[in-house]
């Protein structure tokens, strides 16, 4: 039977039913002293309220408003509420939005069948603070008590969700007792895969194989370094493995990866395994060599070519993002000439030998670390990021010498920013030709490799490789230049 604004009345009942009495969900896990506490009052300042208030806000803004949750939660200039917050707070704010935007479906689901009717229309405010409330409940290792309790507290001192507080009470204590934790083996991962993007992974890879990538976005994403030099030496110091020639996959950590053995050294960085695999399509001959990256920030593809041995310039609109990249290649005791501007109006005195282009995507193969991807592209997004690539492509062909080869990259799925924007450019411009890959070339990634010679994964590749298994989702395709 599910739940009206009328239960309102019935759940305040039930909680001073069971006041004195210590609660226990279905599942047996105790959820505190009580199961809820009286509403709190606008002015409550309890210990974990602004953590919840400053969630639903930001969820609020992803969902309703596209907005990035990276940008909202820049140590910099994210979301001011959210950078007031401390930092063991941050972490639960982002704990909460993974869960919520990754089980998106799920949890409203959990919701809709525990009520009586429909939510208003208007009650979106509503709606964001039952979602984080639900995925503590069914994600999180936080007390029943303290997600319902502070759920209940946030509705009341929300004036569009304050007539609803006794229901978020009746409506969370349910979930709490009935519902079983996510992610479920047996679930149907469409449910948590918005609609147009299970409807573009259908007509580029089939059902079945749709299904997996959806799956795979469910499984929290493992955490990858490149190193310098001596991957096996280095995968049994950080008791991690070696699953490429210069990668490590670590297993389970505790606490920051900054305290790990080789941080201070500058003997790795943080770089998803299928982000290391264009840099290494221009081979082991980039020694002495003038490359250009381009669209470089964070940097891991511009520690890759230093330490290759080429004389980079990094090329970075973005002066925070720039910032960040020179402080990674700092602690890395690497060099690169780091230029801040939009790369149309990048003038060099020269040509360069080799050009790396990471272009601006949708990111849709990175949804495993970054849930708010799915609610923040669209279609429509597609086609225009589709368009400004093949501009920068173009761009990025007349910084490269006759004879020079060109990487092009992004870290989409979707095919209209990739093998789509590289077949009009090579229509468009005949002085260049594909370099197709061959699968010798990145042992141990010969699945990686299209029949057409092109790098392409997806998700729910190298699954059970390590902690999470899988990797991101990448593009990339080689081309040279011909020679006059």
């Amino acid at each position: 039977m599910g739940l009206s604004v009328e239960d309102k009345a019935r759940g305040d009942r039930a909680a001073s039913q069971s006041k004195g009495k210590p609660a226990r969900d279905g599942r047996g896990k105790s959820t505190g002293k009580h199961a809820a506490r009286p509403p709190a009052s606008t002015t409550d300042e309890r210990p974990g309220l602004k953590a919840r208030q400053v969630a639903a806000r930001l969820l609020a803004a992803v969902v309703d408003k596209k907005t990035s949750l990276d940008g909202l939660t820049d140590p910099a200039g994210g979301q001011p509420h959210f950078r007031q917050l401390e930092l063991r707070d941050q972490a639960l704010v982002k704990a909460i939005l993974t869960a919520a935007l990754r089980f998106r479906g799920s949890i409203e689901t959990e919701i809709a069948a525990r009520l009586e009717r429909p939510l208003p229309p208007n009650a979106a405010s509503l709606r964001h603070i039952l979602h984080v409330g639900a995925a503590q409940i069914l994600c999180l290792e936080v007390p029943d008590s303290a997600a319902v309790d502070l759920a209940v507290a946030s509705a009341s001192a929300d004036p569009r969700a304050a007539r609803f507080a006794k229901l978020v009470n009746a409506l969370l204590r349910r979930i709490a007792r009935e519902a079983g934790r996510l992610p479920r083996a047996d679930a149907d991962p469409t449910r948590d895969c918005p609609a147009w993007l299970f409807d573009r992974l259908v007509a580029q890879y089939g059902d079945a194989r749709a299904r997996a990538i959806a799956r795979a976005h469910l499984k929290r994403a493992p955490i990858d370094l490149t190193v310098k030099a001596d991957v096996a030496a280095w995968a049994e110091r950080l008791g991690g493995r070696a699953i490429g020639p210069g990668t490590v996959r670590l297993g389970p950590i505790e606490g920051a990866v900054s305290t790990l053995p080789g941080f201070d050294e500058g003997a790795w960085w943080v770089q998803d395994v299928a982000a290391a695999l264009p840099a290494r399509l221009f081979g082991d001959s980039l020694a002495g060599l003038r490359v250009a990256d381009l669209c470089a920030a964070p940097g891991g593809k511009t520690a890759q070519l230093c330490a290759m041995g080429a004389h980079v310039t990094a090329v970075e609109k973005s002066n925070s993002r720039m910032t960040r990249l020179k402080d990674n290649l700092a602690r890395l005791k690497l060099e690169a000439d780091c230029v801040v501007g939009d790369l149309m109006g990048f003038a060099p005195d020269a040509a360069f030998d080799a050009v790396l282009l990471d272009a601006p995507c949708s990111s849709t193969g990175t949804i495993r670390r970054h849930p708010d991807v799915a609610f923040t592209k669209d279609d429509a997004e597609i086609e225009k990021l589709a368009a400004l690539q093949g501009k920068l492509l173009a761009k990025a062909a007349d910084l490269v010498v006759p004879g020079g080869r060109l990487v092009f990259a992004n870290c989409s799925i979707d095919r209209r920013e990739g093998e789509d924007v590289v077949a009009a450019f090579l229509a468009a411009r005949p002085d260049f030709r594909l370099l197709p890959v061959d699968v010798e070339e990145l042992p141990g990634f010969d699945f990686a490799v299209s029949s057409a010679g092109h790098l392409r994964t997806t998700p729910e590749m190298l699954d059970g490789a390590g902690e999470g298994g899988g990797l991101d989702g990448f593009f990339a395709a080689r081309l040279r230049r011909q020679a006059h």
